[in-house]
């Protein structure tokens, strides 16, 4: 009796140790959110990017109560009508950048399980949503906002339907406080079509034995959706049908994850035959060669990745790198997005795709726009987000330098809806814990 109490006291006493070592840690990383604007603040000189492919050069940016009352010349304004003036002389001013298609909040660490909550089992989910799984105290976020990336859409992962996204600002004390956009889309997984067999030290590429057999299970889904969506009363609602509903009248979007030119294709088609109003693809890596298409059938893309090898030797290197210009060119919406290995924290890195592609064709406005308004746009929020402008949402930034360079980024201020951030984070506090161990020592 007694070496069980003890043994039982013991892993008390463990078990309390664990969690306030926890607590400690947390509390270390985390911020807490900012408070709602009290006063207004106006950003006087420097380069204001709109985000709407305009700049205005000595410019001021105010806003008041978290909403933007004036974006024009610095000439313009009388810094004593405002009760906080930042100088804004050399810098430069951004709408906050948006990460479309990303799994942040859904993830913390990918080699424990528990973290991980951005996929349920399944194929057909449409009525999955990921906004009550996002996680405002993740510790990754931080580090994404310190580079100017202020929302995103949240999005679900796995099966043949993976649920629905929402948009959501990175700061907040929950979901709650931080959804912009509530079930924006319902996320589809095209299946592949072909795949490379090897015989004999060649290559062929065959069709995928059961696409067919896919296909036809996603035509019959999206054929039942439609007739429950059609019928004026339902004896039993049905919570995936339910959950499509918004496709047909357009409340929703579908966002088809396709790359090669066969499955851009059949997206199309899909959207022809069932009537659906807004369709958008994600990742579209040949979507250059059906960029008429999407085009004329009104089909923006989210192009993954930018910083990535060719998938075939005999491609371009540069293709990759090339292919937001190639989309601007034949006047296909577009914005970018950062799935794949490691997206939590390779969102921080999304500034700087859009840097490559305007070093491959974009102008600097353009690459600025793929990461605001265009993204607002697509994911429906550019009432309220994706460009400095008057009455819109103040989620906006201050860099010294320029924001598309890793170089030369440095964010100094940020807020969303006028909410001040702390910009500190994990990264940067361990920088200082060890630099200053290190500078002992010299």
């Amino acid at each position: 009796m007694t070496g069980g109490t003890t043994k039982a006291q013991m892993m008390k006493a463990i078990l309390f140790s664990i969690a306030i070592t926890l607590a400690t840690t947390v509390a270390i990383a985390q911020q807490t959110p900012g408070a709602s604007q009290s006063e207004s603040i106006v950003i006087i000189g420097g380069t204001a990017h709109l985000g709407n492919g305009d700049k205005i050069e000595g410019a001021a940016v105010g806003f008041k109560d978290g909403e933007i009352t004036f974006v024009g010349s610095d000439k313009a304004v009388s810094a004593t009508e405002w009760d906080q003036v930042i100088d804004g002389k050399g810098k430069h001013i951004y709408p906050g950048f948006i990460a479309s298609n990303s799994t942040l909040g859904l993830q913390e660490i990918g080699a424990v399980r528990a973290t991980r909550d951005q996929s349920e089992v399944g194929k057909f989910k449409p009525n999955v949503r990921a906004l009550i799984a996002f996680n405002t105290d993740s510790e990754i976020t931080p580090t994404v906002r310190t580079n100017g990336v202020l929302m995103g859409q949240i999005t679900p992962r796995s099966g043949t339907i993976s649920g629905q996204s929402s948009v959501m600002h990175f700061d907040g004390w929950n979901w709650e406080d931080a959804v912009v956009r509530m079930d924006d889309g319902i996320h589809l997984n095209w299946p592949g079509v072909y795949h490379k067999h090897r015989e004999k030290g060649k290559v062929n590429i065959q069709q995928v034995k059961s696409y067919d057999q896919q296909r036809r299970e996603i035509e019959t889904f999206f054929g039942s959706a439609q007739s429950y969506n059609q019928l004026k009363h339902q004896e039993k609602k049905d919570l995936k049908f339910e959950a499509m509903r918004g496709l047909f009248d357009g409340t929703k979007t579908l966002y088809a994850h396709a790359n090669d030119a066969k499955q851009l294709t059949e997206v199309v088609n899909l959207k022809k035959k069932f009537d659906l109003k807004n369709v958008v693809v994600v990742g579209g890596y040949e979507s250059w060669m059906v960029a008429d298409m999407l085009r004329d059938n009104d089909v923006a893309v989210m192009i993954r990745r930018i910083h990535s090898v060719p998938w075939y030797a005999e491609e371009d290197l540069d293709l990759p790198f090339k292919l937001p210009k190639l989309l601007q060119d034949e006047g296909v919406k577009f914005c970018l997005e950062n799935s794949g290995d490691m997206e939590q924290m390779g969102t921080r890195n999304l500034p700087f795709y859009a840097g490559t592609a305007v070093a491959y064709g974009l102008t600097y406005e353009q690459g600025v726009q793929s990461l605001t308004l265009s993204a607002a746009e697509i994911l429906g929020i550019d009432d309220t987000c994706g460009s400095l402008e008057k009455g819109k949402d103040a989620t906006l930034f201050i860099s010294n330098g320029d924001a598309l360079d890793m170089m030369t980024n440095d964010v100094t201020y940020a807020w969303i809806q006028g909410r001040v951030l702390d910009l500190d984070n994990r990264q940067k506090q361990l920088y200082r814990k060890y630099k200053a161990k290190y500078d002992e020592g010299q």
